[in-house]
């Protein structure tokens, strides 16, 4: 939310930068010349798989001498194409494919074992002639089971036209073309609406009464449910948690609107310290929610004290978690800076340019509070809304602190920008916080009127700005 409450430690990067690349070109790996192994033996296990691609994972165990480097090279099954990995880097040469280790893992011993992952293309047949250094994998491969996969609506069926009139009715499941976000229809769309504060300090705020108000009063089109992953959220009670979001899922869609399931990480800000905990908590959602039409996953919220490739790392091993369960769905990425594009950090968007992300339906997000995020940040956003797809999912009328005034005429400037550019957003916050961003007078939540006279300051400018007609194309 606030840069006041943004605090961050500095966490070993894991993954590894992986390009797919076509013969002769050179991959990013270490240099180090590797001694040749006597043999190995190989596991190869299938994650997940869906229409048209699958998660492996790679054990190779050493058979032989201890090696300083190793080298895995197979030949790929008809119609596999290597996209991402991790733990490794892969290169590949029409079907042949090497995995090549990276700067921590690269000394095997006698018996020793490395892991490593990657998203490939077609079906889930095990690949053959594995070799490690050159040397043939004579201790045998082994294969798990194949997933059964998951299935996705063909893209070449047109929607008829919309019967209901709500955001969802009328949009469907939504995608990103180009820079933007689409709808059923494949036209560029902007959502505008509010997210909950957390929802372990104003659960009692998000009631049928009050959701009923800002679908139905202020015409939102999407609800954000901000789930704290620490400060007494995520990490106290998994199922719990799990439980509330899901429960807003459904209230939004029982109302229409779009539902983002923020994976809210703060402090630390580094999200790679919560991984085992996002892939739990996606697979659980996305396997859940598969069926709706109506989820957006925002899997990191404002990642900070960081590097872009730390956060792409992340990215990277929770991305597939959901698309194996949800593949047609939006999945929106936190940027560097406290999702500032990297600005609060002197950086700009050409960090995330020169290493995207490499799936589809993938959007970067941004956030901004008015009075204290001006025309530098703006002009950022206008610079990298023409190469990026852009989401502002968290801003705020006030300062970084999420308190002072409200600042009128910045918040202006900043939503006639991303009228101009349909980039979709979401305020900070639906809530009676007694701070300057909540959109309700302190208390309000506990009497249960969440009329237009329980609007403050922030709240009266911000639902002026979501009411207003919707534009979203069906033809």
């Amino acid at each position: 939310m606030a840069q006041v409450r943004r605090r961050a430690r500095l966490a070993a990067a894991l993954g590894a930068v992986v390009s797919l690349l076509t013969a002769g070109a050179l991959g990013i790996g270490t240099a180090t010349t590797a001694s040749a192994a006597e043999g190995c033996s190989v596991s190869f296990k299938i994650v997940n798989q869906w229409s048209g691609g699958f998660q492996g994972d790679v054990t190779v165990k050493n058979l032989g001498s201890p090696v300083s480097s190793w080298n895995l090279q197979w030949t790929a099954a008809s119609g596999q194409t290597v996209s991402q990995a991790w733990n490794a880097t892969v290169t590949q040469s029409g079907s042949a494919i090497s995995a090549k280790n990276v700067s921590w893992n690269g000394n095997l011993g006698t018996n020793g074992t490395a892991t490593f992952g990657f998203i490939s293309s077609g079906g889930g047949t095990t690949p053959s002639a594995f070799t490690l250094n050159g040397v043939a994998c004579t201790g045998g491969v082994t294969s798990s089971p194949s997933a059964t996969p998951s299935t996705s609506p063909s893209p070449s069926v047109t929607p008829s036209q919309p019967t209901g009139t709500t955001p969802v009715a009328i949009n469907g499941q939504l995608k990103v073309c180009g820079v933007n976000l689409c709808n059923q229809y494949n036209k560029p769309i902007q959502l505008r609406g509010m997210s909950t504060h957390g929802l372990q300090w104003f659960w009692g705020c998000y009631n049928d009464a009050s959701i009923d108000v800002l679908a139905n009063d202020w015409k939102a089109d999407v609800f954000r449910a901000a789930m704290y992953v620490n400060e007494d959220g995520y990490v106290t009670d998994p199922a719990g948690f799990t439980a509330k979001v899901n429960t807003l899922v459904d209230e939004a869609e029982q109302r229409g609107m779009y539902s983002i399931i923020d994976f809210h990480t703060l402090t630390p800000g580094d999200p790679n310290v919560n991984l085992e905990n996002a892939k739990t908590f996606f697979r659980n959602v996305a396997t859940r929610n598969a069926a709706k039409k109506n989820v957006i996953y925002e899997i990191a919220n404002e990642p900070n004290g960081v590097s872009w490739e730390q956060i792409r790392t992340y990215a990277n091993q929770v991305i597939p978690i959901i698309k194996a369960a949800d593949p047609d769905a939006v999945i929106l990425v936190g940027t560097r800076g406290w999702s500032s594009l990297g600005v609060s950090n002197g950086a700009t968007h050409q960090e995330i340019l020169n290493a995207p992300l490499n799936f589809d339906n993938i959007m970067y997000t941004f956030h901004f509070y008015a009075a204290s995020h001006k025309d530098n940040y703006r002009s950022e956003v206008r610079a990298a809304a023409a190469k990026l797809p852009l989401f502002v999912t968290e801003w705020g009328t006030v300062s970084a602190t999420g308190g002072g005034a409200v600042d009128i005429q910045s918040s202006t400037a900043w939503l006639d920008l991303l009228d101009s550019l349909k980039i979709s957003h979401v305020n900070w916050t639906y809530s009676d916080a007694n701070e300057g961003s909540g959109a309700f007078r302190s208390g309000t939540c506990a009497g249960g009127n969440y009329g237009t006279s329980q609007l403050s300051e922030s709240g009266q400018f911000v639902r002026s700005r979501i009411v207003t007609a919707d534009n979203f194309p069906t033809s």
